[in-house]
């Protein structure tokens, strides 16, 4: 079958935009913002413009605040300096014809003492570590690794309503830099995720307890960017089958399916499923795909490990519109056209994946450049 007569490489609507393909660039963590106010720097404009082929790029995940912080070198949107480095990246990938949206995130307890204000106890929905999961910090030494996260504290009541404005103010200082929208980290054990499952949220007020409550602080922070920027200019990314970062609950699947139906009464873009990645992943059950389609009405993007034939087919039967490519999109700067033409995908650097300079970052060639 010709490209142009595949449904991945066709034009879609998202929001008020109209994506050239159905293309999308994942938000991987590069660890790579200028130290020590977490500023968007222009290298990080000139990988994102290399990948301006994408029908929608989704950033890195970006801190609201600084106790939303959990890796060392993650980029910030909560002050003037960083919505300035980020405009380097927007300027970029319009020019280069793109569309682009930021991530946003607080990952909750998924931190360490030393990247948090005055080295206080991240935050979460309860007072529960997460097991078995490890943070990017760069120690007093000046080395650079990966350590267990730190116990966290459970936000008190008045807390949250600080923390969803964090993230109303965010989105506005993202579109302040030119972003054509945002997407809301829910998923991947962060911290809204951590009100959403049992098992790290034992909350006992409206917050926790009834899967309608553990809810309710992603209903309140979509609800609050929608009210700042347009209901259209934002995405919320979910994994319910992911229970890597200690997130094994038995009624994740009722609590999303709930999740999904707030989402679309408030009427955002799309939701972004991110789906298991690894060898022995489980497989997603069409009754699932089935019952998000049913609850959710606008646009859904699935991430996986989607070739060009099972994107098709996932887009053909109708479980989804657009879908999502992340580390092929890091050693393979014009994917789409590599996929268009069934030419052979570059390996990346692995060593080169977190912090770092030019190296494994910027200098991957296009096809054209040999």
């Amino acid at each position: 079958m010709a490209a142009d007569q595949r449904h991945l490489f066709t034009p879609i609507s998202l929001g008020r935009l109209t994506l050239p393909n159905r293309i999308v660039m994942a938000p991987m963590t590069r660890s790579r913002a200028a130290q020590p106010d977490d500023v968007p720097t222009a290298m990080m404009a000139t990988h994102y413009a290399q990948r301006a082929s994408a029908g929608l790029i989704i950033t890195e995940a970006s801190q609201i605040s600084p106790e939303g912080k959990g890796y060392t070198g993650t980029p910030g949107i909560y002050s003037p300096v960083q919505r300035d480095g980020w405009k380097l990246t927007t300027d970029a990938v319009h020019a280069a014809g793109g569309h682009i949206f930021l991530q946003i995130w607080h990952v909750g307890r998924v931190s360490h003492v030393s990247l948090q204000p005055d080295g206080q106890p991240p935050v979460s929905a309860s007072a529960i570590a997460a097991q078995d999961t490890s943070v990017y910090i760069v120690d007093e030494h000046g080395v650079a690794g990966f350590v267990p996260c730190s116990t966290p504290r459970a936000l008190d009541t008045a807390e949250i309503t600080r923390v969803v404005d964090d993230y109303r103010r965010a989105a506005a200082l993202a579109i302040e830099a030119g972003f054509d929208g945002v997407e809301i980290h829910a998923a991947n054990g962060y911290l809204i995720e951590q009100f959403l499952r049992s098992n790290s949220n034992h909350r006992d007020d409206g917050y926790g307890g009834s899967p309608e409550r553990r809810v309710r602080f992603l209903d309140e922070v979509a609800s609050a960017v929608a009210s700042e920027i347009g209901a259209d200019r934002v995405g919320v990314r979910l994994s319910p089958f992911i229970t890597f970062k200690d997130m094994d609950d038995p009624e994740i699947l009722g609590t999303i399916g709930l999740a999904l139906d707030r989402l679309d009464a408030i009427g955002i873009a799309y939701v972004h499923l991110g789906e298991a990645d690894w060898d022995d992943a489980p497989t997603i059950p069409d009754s699932a795909r089935v019952d998000y389609r049913r609850r959710f009405r606008n646009r859904l993007i699935v991430a996986g490990r989607y070739t060009v034939d099972s994107a098709e087919a996932v887009i053909a039967n109708g479980h989804a519109d657009l879908v999502a490519f992340g580390r092929p999109f890091i050693a393979n700067p014009d994917l789409p056209r590599r996929l268009s033409i069934g030419a052979p995908l570059a390996d990346y650097e692995v060593a080169a994946l977190f912090g770092g300079d030019e190296r494994g970052y910027v200098d991957y060639p296009a096809l054209d450049a040999g």
